[in-house]
């Protein structure tokens, strides 16, 4: 095990180069699949890293449920640890815990409550509050079949011409087809759980706009309509009325995905050149998230098959 049980709390500041090149040159449908693979990998790593520091560093601390041959000096010899840094994993994945229980718990309640405040009113695909405030959102469905509602005000349907009615729709019908809120719940988890992963969070939620803006402008046929309507509804509301859901005019750099919609479309590329700078970013950021990997799961083994001689059966 040694120091490499450590690598995981800090090879996420690999990623960081990543994050910010991806917004500008993959395809946001491509930059959104990756940035959050490598955010839920280094996030579980991590914690798992947490988690082998606190049962090799407290085995031998009175009053510890682990069995005695763990504490055996034999064992403590055979497997390197940190008794400091073991006392204070305790209170780390007590609070990765409490904090990613509270953002789950947090995201079940907003949808069951709009999903139950929504359920009386007509149409299945649509729904049109009689509202003044301009906003509109998508709402995931419930279960593996639930297909998801647009949700949308007479407020903003009321500034916005046809054309633009039309890009609002085909946004939100393409937050619902491609599951984004499953990409924004993941990188959310994944950067309570390690705070070095907040910059991927913040690039997952702009492109994964992007790639609504991409679809909506494809249904559409005409780009500079898709733009004029975020940048109308970007001045009239303030996006979606809670954080978790996927708004047309979400928070974030609108000007950004306007000047995106009124350049050419990007081109949908899996792999960049290697040796351009998004190439370069990709190779440290896959190297970073093999090396957490691999540095985790070596680390694990290690432990299991050590501690598991030491148990007595």
């Amino acid at each position: 095990m040694g120091v490499f049980v450590f690598l995981p709390l800090v090879l996420p500041l690999s990623a960081w180069p990543v994050a910010r090149l991806a917004e500008h040159h993959l395809h946001p449908r491509t930059a959104t699949r990756l940035l959050t693979a490598v955010a839920a990998v280094m996030a579980l790593c991590s914690t798992l890293c947490l988690g082998l520091l606190m049962v090799v560093g407290t085995a031998q601390l009175p009053g510890n449920p682990l069995p005695d041959g763990w504490s055996d000096p034999e064992v403590r010899q055979a497997v390197p640890y940190d008794e400091i840094a073991g006392k204070a994993a305790i209170p780390a994945l007590l609070a990765v815990a409490l904090v990613c229980g509270r953002l789950a718990w947090r995201h079940r309640r907003v949808r069951r409550r709009a999903q139950a405040a929504l359920g009386e009113l007509p149409g299945r695909g649509v729904a049109v509050l009689p509202d003044a405030e301009p906003y509109a959102y998508a709402l995931p469905g419930g279960g593996r079949a639930g297909r998801g509602r647009i949700v949308v005000t007479t407020g903003l349907l009321r500034q916005l011409a046809a054309g633009e009615r039309r890009a609002l729709f085909a946004h939100e019908r393409a937050h619902l087809a491609a599951g984004h809120h499953r990409y924004l719940l993941a990188v959310q988890l994944a950067a309570r759980a390690n705070p070095f992963l907040r910059p991927l969070r913040t690039a997952v939620a702009y492109t994964a706009e992007r790639w609504a803006d991409e679809e909506s402008a494809r249904v559409v046929g005409e780009r500079r309509v898709v733009a004029r309507a975020i940048g109308k509804a970007a001045l009239l509301s303030r996006g979606a009325p809670v954080p978790s859901l996927a708004g047309f005019a979400a928070p974030g750099p609108v000007p950004r995905r306007v000047a995106a919609l009124l350049g050419p479309a990007p081109a949908l590329r899996v792999r960049p050149p290697a040796f351009t700078a998004m190439g370069l970013a990709l190779w440290a950021a896959a190297a970073g998230t093999l090396l957490s990997a691999m540095s985790s799961a070596n680390s694990a083994v290690t432990m299991v098959l050590i501690l598991r001689a030491a148990t007595p059966l």
